[in-house]
């Protein structure tokens, strides 16, 4: 028999990427920085800290929208309107570009961590959250609109929302099944 998961175990195999069916509520500033407070803990060389954050509220969510439907082709903008429009919250993750591979991979790593903390703890606050990397985060004119600096990049946009139901699981390749063991 097996040993019993502990809640953090239980957290990381129940969340889902929330990408539809968001409630009409609001996220709200304190939330997402309370959340962040505890996210930033995560690993990073050096403590380098290569990260910061862009967040639009709910309140902002519509005017935001309408600025960044704009970055696209005419007949792609319903589309996209369309899409935007179903998270209540973004908060875009920006990553401070190190010219040295090495230190960039780092810093990517430390990021990514960072945003699966998010993902875990706003999990446990019901808050549901999926990570995107659409083409649009390497947009020139998406990044004029967010101040995105050069040596700058936009690791993702991370729509958010309260929802009522959570997708399916959908199985995962055990360990074993990806596991060898280094023999001499």
């Amino acid at each position: 028999m097996g040993k019993t998961k502990s809640s953090l175990a239980e957290i990381i195999r129940e969340r889902r990427s929330i990408k539809s069916g968001y409630m009409d509520k609001e996220v709200t500033e304190e939330t997402v920085l309370e959340i962040l407070n505890d996210a930033i803990w995560a690993p990073n060389h050096g403590l380098r800290e290569p990260w910061r954050f862009i967040f639009v509220p709910t309140k902002e969510k519509e005017d935001f929208v309408e600025g960044l439907v704009k970055t696209f082709s005419p007949d792609m903008q319903e589309n996209r309107r369309n899409y935007f429009s179903q998270p209540a919250a973004f908060l875009i993750v920006v990553m401070e570009e190190d010219p040295r591979q090495k230190q960039w991979e780092e810093n990517f790593g430390a990021v990514s961590s960072l945003i699966q903390n998010f993902q875990l703890l706003a999990w446990e606050q019901k808050l549901g959250v999926v990570w995107k990397t659409n083409p649009h985060i390497y947009d020139p004119k998406v990044r004029d609109l967010l101040n995105v600096k050069l040596g700058e990049k936009i690791v993702g946009f991370l729509h958010m929302g309260y929802f009522e139901k959570a997708p399916q699981v959908r199985p995962r390749t055990t360990a074993e099944e990806k596991w060898t063991v280094y023999r001499n």
